[in-house]
């Protein structure tokens, strides 16, 4: 359901850099749509679920792990026990 068109308070314009000059509605389509009146910029947000897009390929996530991750004991001093 559509809304009547509403001034936000404090709200400043991207492009014009204006104050107060931004309204608010809702579309019929449930977006929710903001315009300046001083320069005409329009802005729309659907609440409609977006498509998930694939994680960005990164050299961090593109990598084949074949690290060995096998636990091993590191000695840094022999007792004098082992000696014998």
């Amino acid at each position: 359901m559509a809304s009547p068109k509403r001034f936000i308070a404090g709200a400043v314009c991207p492009r014009c850099a204006e104050m107060d000059k931004i309204m608010m509605y809702t579309t019929d389509d449930d977006d929710q749509v903001r315009e300046c009146v001083a320069c005409g910029f329009t802005d729309a947000v659907s609440d409609a679920e977006q498509p998930s897009n694939p994680e960005l390929e990164t050299r961090v996530n593109k990598r084949k792990n074949e690290d060995d991750h096998t636990v091993k004991q590191v000695v840094f001093f022999k007792s004098s026990a082992d000696d014998e």
